[in-house]
């Protein structure tokens, strides 16, 4: 098996910033990694994040894939672009007033949607060794910026930070994998396995029999996030 190139991370985080050389001589060029990006998450959202190809997206251009490659070097620093393109711009917590916690609760409001609209930003931004563009680290500086008032240390700041984002990550992907023929199929199925043993799983039989999984009105992000944020405000008054 050939081993795998190893990535220009520099020349990557270039294109990220476009900090990247122009060149100087010859004809302007026809496309932009911007552009390029824009196409590749229309794909995306369209097919998902595999059926992303230099081949595809160049096909939206009609070149081939190689003319590509003198704008984007690979697949890997196209997914980055397209993370930094559907991130843009940076959130506005302004409208949530004042004060760390409606502005976080509207930072994790605006993530999810965000996540809604491009399912693939899940696995996009779960690769291993992605770089990180400006408008990516503007979602982290916005929900860092919000928790400065609180006194914590900027260690707790990042720690809550992950906790709001691991919600919403958890949150989106349960919406993401959700069939609700297989779901009631599932509930038919356990529920006749549970008739049979309820002796084993006492338990989880009475949770079920009490409506612990019946449709719940409470938005799971609601109750998800002020479960987060009570636990916060006690850490804030410990201090």
């Amino acid at each position: 098996m050939a081993k795998e190139k190893a990535r220009d991370l520099r020349a990557g985080i270039a294109l990220l910033w476009g900090e990247q050389d122009q060149p100087t001589r010859g004809p302007k060029p026809s496309l932009t990694p911007h552009r390029i990006a824009e196409a590749a998450v229309a794909i995306a959202d369209a097919e998902g994040l595999d059926a992303v190809s230099m081949g595809k997206v160049a096909a939206e251009f009609g070149v081939s894939a190689m003319a590509l490659y003198r704008y984007v070097p690979g697949k890997a620093e196209l997914v980055e672009l397209m993370v930094e393109s559907v991130l843009a711009p940076a959130p506005d917590l302004s409208a949530a007033g004042a004060g760390w916690r409606p502005q976080i609760t509207e930072w994790a409001v605006q993530s999810v949607r965000i996540h809604r609209a491009h399912p693939w930003l899940l696995a996009a931004t779960a690769m291993r060794r992605q770089l990180m563009g400006p408008n990516q680290l503007a979602w982290l500086d916005a929900a860092l910026a919000a928790l400065e008032p609180t006194g914590l240390t900027a260690a707790q700041q990042h720690q809550v930070f992950v906790l709001v984002a691991g919600l919403v990550r958890s949150l989106v992907q349960q919406q993401l994998d959700f069939d609700e023929e297989h779901s009631q199929e599932w509930n038919r199925l356990t529920g006749e396995l549970l008739d049979r043993h309820a002796d084993r799983f006492p338990a989880l039989t009475r949770a079920i029999a009490a409506g612990a999984f019946a449709p719940d009105p409470v938005d799971p992000l609601e109750f998800g996030l002020a479960r987060i944020l009570d636990g916060v405000q006690a850490l804030i008054d410990q201090g």
